[in-house]
Parts: structure tokens; sequence; C-alpha cells
């Protein structure tokens, strides 16, 4: 199951985020944590000091390793150089699981133990200095859409993706890609404006947004947010001095979290697990080329000097469809359900 966090800044959405992890790591649940905001700080939530969390390895620097490892023997991708952002799987594309070990996790993921279990964590990288005024952070977070476009998880298996504030989500079409979106709103008038525009933006798109209501003190608080968002709103939640701990760096055990806390968390989890019910991997593989389509004409062709809309395998469809062939996992389907491609 893949879920992203998104909201304005400042929202809480990182501290949520973080939250909810802990709280699937607790169960035994298998999860990868991404930090794909453009202030790094996931990590820190999760109780990783400074010199630690500035050591994680970045995926944006490691974008040629990653493109190389998923094309594999793709007939429709040239070289890594032509892939981009977008590039769907095909036939011959290695597919990634949540659980297995493989030279991207092994590049890009380092475990992170916490009081409750271990998660694997990635990062998209800071945005430093060498990057003002020649790069924007999308290229660190394409590292990630192609990561989530060549992912095959299911049902009890979670992707818990920080997403960048604001509105800067839908630079791509990362969207998309999500199982469940949660959106961290204050109960504020700027609070609900990030709610109201990406609700419109996803309306097209399918996109299951659900919002946690965060920083709420009172009845006048929810009964705002009940007002302005209407039946998304999922679950609010108030001051924790837990969290508070957390924020100074001294987290108490995870088992201490109040228990309007671990009430909210598990809400946020039943979320989760009902929208398995929902899956649709042809509407999710459509989505993938049709923004791989827009990305190809509007920037990509001209970069690679290459017809990126070849990259397109017409009959392929991302799905959850695996066994063993020859000794080797094969995921994915073909138009009439038949399986295809070894993921090594």
């Amino acid at each position: 199951m893949k879920i992203a966090f998104v909201g304005k800044g400042g929202s809480g959405k990182t501290t949520l985020s973080s939250l909810f992890v802990r709280h699937l790591a607790a169960t035994g649940a298998p999860v990868v944590a991404v930090d794909a905001d453009i202030n790094q700080h996931l990590g820190a939530a999760l109780g990783l000091d400074e010199g630690e969390a500035a050591a994680l390895p970045a995926m944006g620097e490691r974008l040629p390793l990653i493109k190389d490892y998923l094309r594999g023997s793709n007939p429709r991708i040239a070289s890594a150089q032509t892939m981009i952002k977008t590039t769907p799987p095909g036939e011959g594309s290695r597919l990634l699981r949540v659980c297995e070990n493989n030279p991207v996790y092994d590049a890009c993921a380092r475990p992170v133990e916490l009081d409750g279990g271990a998660v694997r964590l990635m990062v998209t990288g800071p945005f430093t200095d060498s990057d003002l005024g020649v790069a924007c952070y999308h290229s660190k977070t394409g590292a990630v859409e192609l990561f989530l476009n060549h992912l095959v998880d299911g049902p009890d298996e979670y992707v818990v993706v920080d997403m960048t504030a604001g509105s800067d989500s839908f630079a791509s079409g990362m969207f998309t890609r999500f199982d469940i979106t949660f959106l961290v709103a204050e109960p504020t008038r700027k609070g609900v404006s990030v709610y109201r525009q990406y609700k419109e933006y996803a309306r097209d798109f399918g996109v299951v947004l659900k919002v946690v209501g965060n920083k709420v003190q009172g009845q006048d608080d929810l009964d705002f947010l009940r007002a302005e968002v209407g039946d998304d709103l999922l679950v609010t939640v108030g001051h924790s001095d837990w969290v508070r701990a957390m924020e100074k760096g001294r987290p108490p055990r995870f088992e201490l979290l109040e228990d309007s806390g671990h009430l909210a968390l598990r809400r946020l989890r039943t979320a989760v697990d009902e929208t398995y019910e929902l899956r649709d991997w042809e509407r999710y593989t459509h989505q993938m080329v049709h923004f791989h389509l827009k990305n190809a004409q509007s920037w990509g062709n001209e970069r690679t000097g290459a017809d990126l809309t070849a990259q397109i395998d017409p009959g392929f469809v991302l799905g959850e469809v695996c066994r063993e062939v020859h000794g080797e996992s094969v995921t994915g389907l073909r138009e009439g359900n038949s399986p295809l491609t070894p993921t090594a």
C-alpha cells in the first residue's frame, strides 16, 4: 500500500508521517519510508541524530544506478540516459517489491531501528548550494517517481512518502501514485486552502484524499474543519507531550504515546487498508502512461534527443500476479492476465 502525506509547510505532515511509520513498524508490518520533501526532516523525526540523517544516501545522486537497474532488458529503453522520471515499466523491466533485497535498496535505503520495530528509510537528498539557480527540486524527486512506477506492492506492505509541501506535488504525476493521500491541515484559512487546491487538481484522477486535522484545540477548531472539508475529514489530533519530547530529540517509548494518538493512527491504518479494495492496476498504469506522454512531448524528447513515447509498452499492465519461472520471480500482467518479465 502506498501512502502520501501532504500539506502546507509547517502543518505537521512530517511529524504525522513519522508517527504513522512508527505505528506500522510497531505492528510488525514491512515499511519503506521515503522523505521526498525539499526540507529533509523525516530521518530526524524517526530518531536519527543530525550526523546520521546527513549520512543517508541521496536517491537523487544515485539516479543513474536506479535507471540502469530498472530498465533491465526492456528493449524499448535504449539506455539509462533516455529514461526520465515518468518512464513506465514494460516487458524486460525490473520491478521492485517492498520486502526484497535489490541494488536500489542497497544503494539508497538504510535500516532505521525503532523501539517497536525497524523500517527502511530512503531520502531524495537535500537541496544544496550547488543546485541553486541550476536545478529544480523535482530533478531529485524524479528518483522517487521511478521507484513508485516500478513498485509492485501488496496488502500489509506499506510505503509511506513524506511529500514536498503545498501544491508542488503536482509538478509531476507522482500525486497519482498512491492508494491514499493524507492531507494534514490546521484549522485555519491557510490550512484548508491547500486542501481545496489539492482536491481540485486531483479531481479527475481518482485520488483518494482524506484530511487529518492537526493542532486542533477545541470544538470550535473541529467545527471549522468539518465545515470546510466535510466528509473528507478523517480524524483530528491535538497537543501531544510525547510529540513535544520527540521534537526535542528525547522521544519516550512509542507505546507511551497518548491513547488519543494511538487511536488516530489506528484510524489512519484502517483507511489505508480499506483502499486496497479500490486498487485498479490498469488505471494506475494508464495514468503512468498519461503523464509520461505529457512529459515526453513537453520537454523529454527534446532533452534526450529520443522519441520517449516509444518507451510505452502498450500491452503491459503493472500488477500483483507473481510466480516463479525457471527460478526467477515474474511480475506484471499482459492484457489477458498472463504473467511476464523477470524482476532480476
